[in-house]
């Protein structure tokens, strides 16, 4: 029995493993569509989210199964609802990158109204992130799923910039407003990506210690 189970999560960790993958091709190549006004591959991102859509709903069918059919202990009923979270914010973050690819199509032919810097730095920052919080996830390291925050705080912190820098073009043109909410709603999705993933470190940290906490920060002492 016991084999058996450690083969069904073992399977599906996997199958976690490629959603992220997944999730940061589709970010990294929203963020680059944008930079190269590509509509094609714009539209190619956002037909291509109901892929990672899918894997959640095979992943979480197989957590279900495994729970009615292989009766897992505690320790194993943690592990599940920490990959039923995980793959949750997982899903959550293709929705905001096929929000980008939308944009990018919204966007047309016009050109960003500036030279698209923190955008992509804040791809970057996300991008690393989601990678990082599945190392932990995979080696249980909660010293480094606290420290992912620190990377959130980066992401917040070029969010705000990007959103004064864009305000003060809207004021000197007002002929600019509609290009710069479009970015405006580029870079919220991104923002809302790292929020995503400190969510997944929560998750990281209640699966090691079995305390389910709000802030991630790594602790004084």
């Amino acid at each position: 029995m016991r084999t058996a189970i450690q083969e069904y999560l073992d399977d599906i960790k996997q199958d976690l493993f490629r959603m992220a993958g997944m999730v940061n091709f589709a970010i990294k190549s929203a963020v680059e569509a944008l930079k190269e006004n590509d509509l094609v591959d714009a539209k190619r991102i956002k037909g291509e989210d109901k892929n990672i859509n899918e894997l959640r709903w095979e992943i979480e069918e197989k957590c279900i199964n495994l729970i009615a059919t292989q009766q897992p202990v505690a320790s194993d009923l943690r592990e599940l609802i920490a990959v039923l979270n995980i793959i949750t914010d997982l899903e959550r973050m293709g929705d905001h990158a096929s929000g980008i690819a939308g944009i990018v199509l919204k966007l047309g032919s016009d050109k960003p109204v500036k030279q698209l810097i923190d955008i992509p730095r804040m791809a970057e920052i996300a991008e690393d992130m989601i990678e990082r919080s599945i190392q932990a996830y995979t080696t249980r390291d909660v010293r480094k799923a606290r420290l992912i925050h620190t990377q959130d705080d980066d992401i917040d912190a070029l969010y705000n910039q990007v959103i004064r820098e864009l305000i003060s073009i809207m004021i000197e043109d007002p002929s600019t407003i509609t290009r710069c909410t479009y970015l405006i709603w580029v870079s919220h999705n991104l923002e809302r990506i790292g929020d995503r993933v400190t969510n997944i470190c929560e998750r990281i940290i209640f699966l090691v210690t079995g305390e389910m906490i709000e802030d991630v920060n790594e602790p004084d002492n």
